[in-house]
């Protein structure tokens, strides 16, 4: 089976999963011909960016796009070598492993030539954040003054590593996390193109672990396919991906909250002996214990529901009447240390047993 992420990258803009109003921007830009020579693209990984980049290079070279409209072919030459990955004029630079001033050099003399083929050169520089200094200030003096035939593509995780100077220069569009609905739409296209078929949950848990980045989502999706033959499920999906899930995590918290030390003290252990990583665990509990102080906070959170899903919805609108605000911030303190304790411990199960001991002595209050 080949990579889902690469199999289903979007190939048309129309196909791009979130990012509504960045796409609405740069495809309104592109049919009134209102081109900028340099955009800066920041946000978290795996959200689109390097794919928006490819696909902004594609609509400025493709051969058959009319005058007025935005989307590429993906029929002519141009957009067959960009789909490929050998077009000419798409230089891709690394600057996590292509960070240094020589790059850079190479970088402003060959922007010096003529595209070979195509209307446009595009450059496209991944995790720019990680120029050196003196790289980022050959950079800089690149986009001061750019052939006209030049367009720049500066893509990066870590926004406030771009020398202010640079991102002065670009056109800058913020990427966010992906919803768990967005992606969930996007890996049910998938399942029905690869003919697999799959519960709506087990797609909610692959969703929910991608934390918002649509190529973890694929990933997770493939390596679930590659693992499991027949109708992708709930139950599956958490084993090949060591998913807690939210029984497990709300059957914790439902003992924390009746203090029931003996069956909590039980469970943990019961937990730790199925050969779960505790560490797994307890960052994934704290995600859980989160979510329900923001219930807390504001009940009205699920009238926008885009964080959850409809189980995690009903056992967090159940759990929130056995705490108080105060309460839920103390034990996820009180969890959070217990965190930051299991990477040290010679025996892991223990400050979780704490923890467990001391947020239901919070209650007894």
């Amino acid at each position: 089976m080949s990579v889902l992420y690469r199999k289903y990258r979007p190939k048309t803009f129309s196909e791009v999963v979130g990012q509504e109003n960045i796409v609405k921007t740069i495809t309104n830009a592109i049919k009134q011909g209102r081109i900028s020579h340099a955009y800066l693209f920041y946000g978290p990984r795996g959200c689109g960016k390097t794919t928006l980049a490819r696909l902004i290079a594609k609509a400025l070279n493709c051969q058959k796009r009319k005058e007025g409209s935005f989307e590429p072919c993906n029929e002519c030459i141009s957009c067959f070598e960009i789909n490929e990955g050998n077009a000419i004029d798409l230089i891709e630079i690394d600057a996590a492993s292509n960070r240094g001033i020589d790059e850079i050099r190479d970088l402003k003399e060959g922007i010096s030539v003529v595209p070979v083929k195509s209307k446009y050169k595009v450059y496209i520089i991944d995790e720019a954040h990680q120029l050196t200094k003196e790289a980022s200030n050959a950079l800089l003096k690149t986009l001061e003054e750019p052939p006209k035939y030049a367009v720049f593509i500066l893509c990066t995780t870590e926004y406030g590593k771009i020398i202010p100077t640079i991102a002065s220069r670009c056109q800058q569009f913020e990427f966010k996390k992906l919803t768990v609905p967005e992606i969930v739409k996007k890996l049910e296209f998938i399942c029905k193109k690869e003919q697999r078929k799959c519960q709506k949950e087990a797609l909610e848990l692959i969703a929910k672990k991608s934390e918002g980045a649509i190529r973890d989502a694929e990933s997770f999706l493939n390596k679930v396919f590659t693992l499991e033959d027949k109708e992708i499920k709930k139950d599956g999906v958490k084993e090949i991906l060591g998913i807690v899930g939210t029984e497990s995590l709300s059957k914790l918290v439902d003992l924390i909250a009746k203090k029931d030390e003996k069956e909590a003290i039980a469970f943990v252990n019961e937990i730790n002996q199925s050969g779960f990583d505790i560490e797994t665990f307890i960052r994934e509990f704290n995600s859980y214990l989160r979510n329900l102080l923001l219930i807390k906070v504001n009940p009205e959170i699920f009238n926008d529901n885009e964080i959850f899903t409809k189980e995690e919805e009903k056992a967090l609108l159940a759990q929130r009447e056995f705490f108080s605000e105060s309460q839920l911030v103390e034990i996820l303190k009180i969890f959070i240390d217990v965190q930051n304790q299991i990477k040290w411990q010679y025996i892991p199960i223990l400050p979780l047993e704490l923890g467990v001991i001391d947020s239901i002595n919070v209650l007894k209050r």
